[in-house]
């Protein structure tokens, strides 16, 4: 039951966040389903098993920062104890005293804080009471109370000293968890972009497999065409055999055609967790106006907002600051220890607690505590190794921007170059099917055979085919560039407030 809460918690969180304003999403088994690519974005991130277990880093985080906020939780003692003793003093074995019988009770109470200084303040009030035999005569109190309110503070004056170094833990949670956040967000990229080529590819073949049905209408018709020109005598019998070929090869191009199109649509189905097996059918086109792109300013963008990049320089702030914190901590302890108490003694408690109101007797003292670690060895190498920690880091951080600057290149280059595919391969289509036609008309006349008309058909089939390719390609292209800058979910109008893990670690915590 609690599994199931946590799902459904889950999934508010996820809806809430990236699929505002997307309708929601029914169908009823082996129907045809028409999906726009953003109902196919927000299904994939939205069911997606990765992008799901991948939230959760970012909410262990912030449960990470809530504990190592916990050291300025104040701490609060409370102790009691009772004990009665008899005792022969040295003395009496030589002058022959009594015997000493005592009885204590002991009530303290204390509470201390960590300070973001590095110190600790703390204040206690303990209480003892007293009986013993003693002589009263001789101005002995065989019963009273003692009790006193003492205000302590320590402070680290060299290790340990100040902010950063006290709450270098919390900072440590803080930035892992930002850097885990951008991952997140590194996850969903890669989701969308794939949902993306998944849908486009399916549409583009679901485009194709209409173009091998055209063709294969076509080849039928030219095939009783022929038939009908060979029972008039105005061809030889051969030529049916041509045109016979021509629907065997369009027929075996439709078989697989139907074949990559229905593993496509598996494909989309298994991403997208759809139940049944409808006929998933993308309505948005491809893209095929001209997209226009600066690769300077790419490259700038992409310095900037690539989660990957980001999560690598917070990486690198947190080695920096482990760095400082290791230096710091190079320093002996020196330690200045002070405290102040009020105190009082009476015969009972309230003429004891009288006489720490009147605060006649006060109690101080300030101090200095130095320990000085011999070698230091310890210190020293956590040290060392926390700087090759961060310069290892600024080696992956340079590699990474090259590598960033590389690919960015290549997306712009992969754009301009499926640009003008897409405009040849739309002249060669048109081309093709004029091709066709005028020899369609030679045939009728007799000037071409059969099998020319097949083989100019074969052409046109090509080119349809690189048309269909050459917009799916120009459109992914696009996609990936946006993909290599970092936008591709603004693109896409899928957003992130920053909240996601907060509402995660929220409903696990209630």
């Amino acid at each position: 039951m609690g599994s199931t809460r946590l799902r459904f918690r889950f999934l508010i969180v996820i809806l809430e966040v990236i699929c505002v304003g997307v309708s929601g999403f029914a169908h009823a088994k082996d129907e045809t389903v028409n999906l726009t690519l953003k109902q196919v974005l927000c299904m994939a991130v939205e069911r997606n098993l990765e992008v799901k277990a991948e939230l959760f880093s970012p909410a262990m985080y912030e449960a990470e920062i809530r504990k190592n906020r916990g050291i300025y939780d104040p701490t609060m003692t409370l102790s009691t104890i009772y004990q009665q003793a008899t005792t022969q003093p040295a003395s009496s074995l030589l002058a022959g005293a009594s015997i000493s019988r005592q009885k204590n009770y002991q009530a303290n109470a204390g509470i201390k804080q960590f300070v973001p200084s590095g110190g600790t303040v703390g204040l206690s009030f303990n209480n003892l009471w007293n009986r013993n035999n003693s002589d009263s005569s001789r101005g002995f109190l065989n019963e009273y109370w003692q009790s006193d309110l003492m205000l302590t503070y320590t402070q680290p004056l060299l290790k340990n000293f100040g902010r950063e170094t006290t709450e270098s833990v919390i900072s440590v949670a803080v930035n892992n968890k930002e850097a885990s956040l951008d991952q997140f967000r590194s996850k969903l990229m890669d989701v969308v972009t794939r949902s993306r080529i998944a849908y486009y590819t399916l549409y583009s073949l679901k485009e194709n497999l209409e173009a091998k049905r055209i063709a294969l209408a076509l080849a039928r018709k030219i095939l009783e065409d022929t038939k009908g020109r060979v029972r008039a005598g105005v061809l030889p019998a051969m030529e049916i055999l041509n045109a016979e070929y021509g629907v065997a090869a369009r027929e075996k191009e439709l078989i697989d055609a139907e074949k990559s199109m229905r593993d496509q649509m598996d494909v989309v189905r298994f991403l997208l967790q759809i139940d049944g097996s409808p006929d998933v059918r993308p309505i948005d086109p491809p893209i095929r106006d001209e997209y226009p792109v600066d690769e300077n300013e790419a490259i700038s963008r992409a310095l900037v907002m690539r989660p990957d990049l980001r999560s690598l320089r917070t990486n690198l702030k947190t080695a920096e600051l482990q760095t400082r914190v290791a230096q710091n901590r190079m320093m002996p302890e020196l330690d200045f220890v002070g405290s102040a108490a009020l105190t009082g003694l009476g015969s009972d408690y309230g003429h004891d607690l009288e006489k720490i109101g009147s605060a006649d007797n006060p109690v101080w003292s300030v101090g200095l505590h130095l320990t000085y670690p011999i070698g230091n060895r310890d210190a020293k190498n956590t040290l060392i190794k926390s700087r090759l920690n961060s310069e290892q880091i600024r080696v992956h951080l340079k590699n990474l921007e090259d590598t960033i600057r590389n690919e960015i290149k290549i997306a712009v280059r992969g754009i301009r170059t499926s640009y003008l595919q897409l405009d040849v391969a739309d002249r060669g289509l048109a081309y093709a099917e004029e091709r066709l036609r005028a020899y369609v008309k030679k045939n009728e006349v007799g000037l071409a055979t059969t099998k020319e008309v097949v083989d100019v058909q074969n052409d046109l089939v090509a080119a349809k085919a690189n048309q269909i390719k050459a917009q799916t390609e120009y459109t992914i292209a696009i996609g990936q560039l946006w993909k290599a800058t970092g936008e591709v979910l603004e693109r896409e109008g899928i957003t992130l407030n920053g909240k996601e893990a907060d509402a995660l670690y929220d409903s696990i915590s209630r």
